[in-house]
C-alpha cells in the first residue's frame, strides 16, 4: 500500500483538502511556461499521461473489484477531470490566475448549494460568492470573454467532478479509483492535446516538466481530494473549497507576479471566513471507506 493511501483516519479531512487545493494551484502556476510552449490542451494532456505513469507506479488499477455498473461513473469521472484541467488551463492562458480559480469555484459553489440539507448553510456560499464577485472585479469590463467561457466550463467539469469523486471513492479502496478514471481523462483529451503537443515548441524541458507537475496534479493533488470526500459532506467540500480563488491569487502572486488589487484582497477575506466555517460538522456520518473497502458484490 502506498503512503498516500495508508492517510491516517485521525488527519482531519479538511486538512487534506487545503492540501490538495495548494497543490493545484502549484501545478496551474508552473503550468504557464509549459501552456506557451505546447498550448493548454497539449498540457493538460501531457500532465494527464504522465499521471498514468506515476498512478500506477502507487497504486495497481482496482481491476477485480471493477463492476459493470461502476463504469458510467468511472467514464464520467474521468472525462470530466481531462476537461476540467484542459477548459481551466485555456482560461489560465488568457486571464490571471486569481480570477479564473475564482470563476471556476462557482461549479462547486453551486453544488454546495444545491447539496445542502440545510438552508442556513447556503449562508456560507453566499458570503463566498461575493468574495468571487470582488475577486473577478466584473465592473471593469476588461475581461477576456474566452477566458471567462473557459472558466465557466471548468467550472462545470468541477462541479461534477467533486460528485462522481466522492461516489468512486466510496468504492474504491485508497486512490485505486484515481488509477482508472485518469487513463480514461488521458484519452479523452487526447484528440485535442496530441496535436497541440505535435504542434507546439517541443523543447527539451517541456516534458520533463510536465511530468514534474503531473506528480503534483493529478497524483498527490487528486488523490488527496479523492480520500478527503470520502470523509465529507458535498456541501463542506464544496464550500470549503472558496479558499481556493484565495490561493490561486497567491500562487499566481508568488510564481507568477499577478499582483491583487486592494478590491481583490477583500475577496479573497470573503472567501476564507466563508471557507473556515464550512468546514465545522463536515465528517460524513457513515465511515465511506469501510464501504469501499469491501468486495463489491456482482452486478
Amino acid at each position: 500500500m502506498s503512503r498516500l493511501q495508508a492517510v491516517p483516519a485521525a488527519v482531519p479531512p479538511w486538512t487534506m483538502a487545503v492540501a490538495a487545493m495548494l497543490a493545484v494551484q502549484v501545478s496551474n502556476a508552473l503550468s504557464v511556461p509549459v501552456i506557451a510552449q505546447v498550448g493548454p490542451a497539449g498540457t493538460a494532456w501531457l500532465r494527464m499521461s504522465f499521471g498514468i505513469v506515476f498512478l500506477w507506479l502507487i497504486a495497481r488499477p482496482a481491476l477485480r473489484s471493477l463492476r459493470l455498473r461502476h463504469l458510467p461513473a468511472l467514464l464520467v469521472l474521468g472525462i470530466v477531470t481531462g476537461f476540467m484541467t484542459t477548459f481551466f488551463l485555456a482560461a489560465v492562458a488568457r486571464i490571471p490566475l486569481g480570477t479564473a480559480v475564482a470563476i471556476e469555484f462557482l461549479g462547486p459553489l453551486t453544488v454546495a448549494g444545491l447539496m445542502s440539507p440545510r438552508r442556513r448553510a447556503l449562508i456560507w456560499p453566499l458570503i463566498a460568492f461575493a468574495g468571487v464577485i470582488l475577486l473577478t472585479e466584473p465592473w471593469h469590463g476588461t475581461i477576456d470573454l474566452a477566458g471567462v467561457g473557459f472558466a465557466l466550463a471548468a467550472g462545470a467539469c468541477w462541479g461534477l467532478y467533486n460528485v462522481f469523486t466522492q461516489h468512486i471513492g466510496d468504492r474504491f479502496a485508497g486512490i485505486s479509483g484515481l488509477s482508472l478514471t485518469i487513463p480514461i481523462a488521458a484519452l479523452a483529451t487526447l484528440p485535442l492535446g496530441l496535436p497541440q503537443v505535435i504542434g507546439g515548441e517541443l523543447v527539451w524541458w517541456v516534458l520533463p516538466a510536465a511530468a514534474g507537475i503531473a506528480l503534483i496534479t493529478p497524483v498527490i493533488a487528486f488523490g488527496l481530494e479523492l480520500l478527503a470526500l470520502r470523509r465529507m459532506t458535498h456541501t463542506a467540500f464544496g464550500t470549503l473549497l472558496s479558499i481556493e480563488p484565495a490561493f490561486g491569487v497567491l500562487m499566481g502572486l508568488l510564481i507568477l507576479a499577478q499582483t491583487p488589487t486592494v478590491m481583490q484582497l477583500i475577496g479573497i477575506a470573503c472567501v476564507i471566513v466563508a471557507g473556515a466555517a464550512a468546514q465545522r460538522g463536515g465528517g460524513r456520518t457513515a465511515d465511506a471507506p469501510a464501504l469501499a473497502d469491501r468486495p463489491a458484490s456482482p452486478a
